[in-house]
């Protein structure tokens, strides 16, 4: 079992930045695949990035390379999402997720624990 409890945040103006972090409980946080997810009101929840277990690996969504970073720091159970250049339409409830799968999951049903969601509002 995994819980997780998102955090950071916030309103900004359009190019601010912000961080985003993601606290996880539990001792198997380092088995587990960590990616961040986005959902904006009337759409359904999109993947934003995932970081592998080690570290290693990213995989961004189009939508915000080169502008967002994904981390992890495993002695200390965190994953963090470093937003830059934040856009009018990076606004909605960010959520973090945890995988099981192995593998660098893009998809939803991919996650087995899931984050409460950070709201993050971009002003034009």
């Amino acid at each position: 079992q995994v819980q997780l409890v998102d955090a950071g945040g916030g309103l900004v103006q359009a190019g601010g930045s912000l961080r985003l972090s993601c606290a996880a409980s539990g001792r198997t946080f380092s088995s587990y695949g960590m990616g961040w997810f986005r959902q904006a009101p009337g759409k359904e929840r999109e993947f934003v990035a995932v970081i592998s277990r080690s570290g290693i690996s990213t995989v961004y969504a189009d939508s915000v390379k080169g502008r967002f970073t994904i981390s992890r720091d495993n002695a200390k159970n965190m994953v963090y999402l470093q937003m830059n250049s934040l856009k009018p339409e990076d606004t909605a409830v960010y959520y973090c997720a945890a995988s099981s799968s192995g593998v660098l999951a893009t998809r939803t049903p991919s996650y087995d624990y899931w984050g409460q969601g950070t709201q993050v509002t971009v002003s034009s």
